[in-house]
């Protein structure tokens, strides 16, 4: 002993006098903390009063924690790790890590400062080096607790995320409204949306869920994905080109078709987006030759053979009555095309008119409702038009 002060049991080289000092301290070094902060950190003022209480009561405790640090050495882990304890975890979703990082530096910073004045000459060297060592323990600490806090808000995000997907699925959305959902899972966008959907590949659920994400978010789009069954469902926000999206994500999918859903104006519309690209999904086997991706309004006849309500509502009113209104026996000649196997000349004579008549009215069909008796697919979509106008009109 030196000068007869007592020594400590905790650290070498330092005097039980100065641990009481630094001890009694505390608050007051806590509070000059805070002022500091307050003073040099422009975002720690933008706080609300609770989270700033939060903070003074993290630094208070790792002062204390400091001072039992001196005195028990050997329990670095439940010293440090306490530190946090004092604060709820929502601190760590409002305060960054590395706003964290300017706190502890700033407390340290006061405490190293106020030195001279509580610790005995001799022991300031020592006092100072282990605050250092202290700091760098706590800065550790840190980052623990915001990995953990991570951890948790990821278990917390995936399990929301399938909450919302599986009732997108049923086409209602249960609980909270769907915005306030989707904030909670971080979405930006308020603008249009659309969905993708496809069979799921082989593998871990989490896998390929983060697959979609990662190859959404290099689009700079917002998401959400959920594995439903055998099937992958994507909704995508903030995008302005679906087909370059869809064209993005189809390595996230398994083997076979993959549909776009038709785009919605708001967040509002996910149930109805997601409805019917699952109605094409469901429908596209009755396309083999389909592409992929293919767009859920290119399978309207598929879909309406299928019993799907809206595409049947579709083909009425997009195609069967445009045609009607437009007159100039526009269905009657397009009926008879069909009902020709497509033969030019049959439809002339069976209307009795020039096969000039046949071919301006066949391109005033594609005009007036987008769908050309010329083409395949056109020429399908047209049959089946007819034949649900045809019992629409007769009920």
């Amino acid at each position: 002993m030196t000068e007869g002060r007592t020594r400590h049991a905790g650290r070498p080289g330092i005097g039980e006098q100065t641990v009481r000092a630094i001890e009694q301290a505390t608050g007051r070094l806590a509070t000059q903390s805070v002022a500091r902060m307050d003073e040099e950190l422009p975002w720690f003022r933008e706080l609300p009063s609770d989270q700033r209480s939060w903070v003074t009561l993290v630094a208070q405790s790792g002062l204390q924690s400091f001072v039992e640090w001196l005195r028990t050495p050997d329990d670095v882990l439940h010293l440090t790790g306490g530190v946090f304890a004092a604060a709820p975890t929502a601190m760590a979703r409002s305060v960054t890590l590395q706003q964290t990082v300017e706190l502890v530096r700033t407390a340290i910073a006061v405490a190293e400062a106020n030195l001279p004045t509580l610790a005995a000459g001799s022991d300031v060297p020592v006092v100072r080096e282990e605050l250092l060592r202290f700091s760098r323990e706590i800065a550790f600490a840190a980052a623990r607790v915001y990995a953990t806090a991570a951890e948790n808000r990821g278990s917390w995000d995936r399990r929301l995320e399938a909450l919302v997907i599986d009732n997108l699925v049923r086409g209602s959305v249960v609980g909270d409204p769907l915005p306030s959902q989707l904030a909670a899972l971080g979405w930006r966008e308020t603008g249009p949306i659309f969905a993708v959907a496809g069979a799921a590949p082989d593998g871990p659920g989490d896998l390929i869920l983060a697959a979609a994400h990662s190859r959404t978010r290099r689009l700079g789009a917002d998401l959400m994905a959920g594995v439903h069954g055998d099937r992958l469902i994507v909704v995508v926000g903030g995008a302005a080109d679906p087909d370059d999206v869809a064209a993005h994500l189809l390595p996230a999918f398994g083997d076979g078709p993959v549909v776009i859903g038709p785009l919605a104006p708001d967040i509002e519309h996910a149930p109805l987006v997601t409805q019917v690209a699952l109605s094409a999904l469901r429908a596209v086997p009755g396309w083999p030759a389909a592409p992929r991706p293919v767009h859920a309004d290119a399978l309207l006849p598929e879909r309406a053979l299928a019993d799907d309500a809206e595409a049947r509502t579709r083909l009425v009113v997009d195609v069967y009555a445009p045609l009607v209104a437009a007159g100039g026996s526009l269905v009657e000649t397009v009926a008879a095309f069909l009902d020709a196997g497509g033969a030019l000349e049959a439809t002339a004579r069976a209307l009795f008119v020039h096969a000039n008549t046949v071919r301006y009215r066949l391109r005033r069909v594609a005009e007036v409702c987008g769908e050309s008796p010329t083409d395949p697919r056109g020429a399908l979509t047209l049959q089946v038009a007819l034949v649900l106008g045809r019992l629409e009109t007769a009920r």
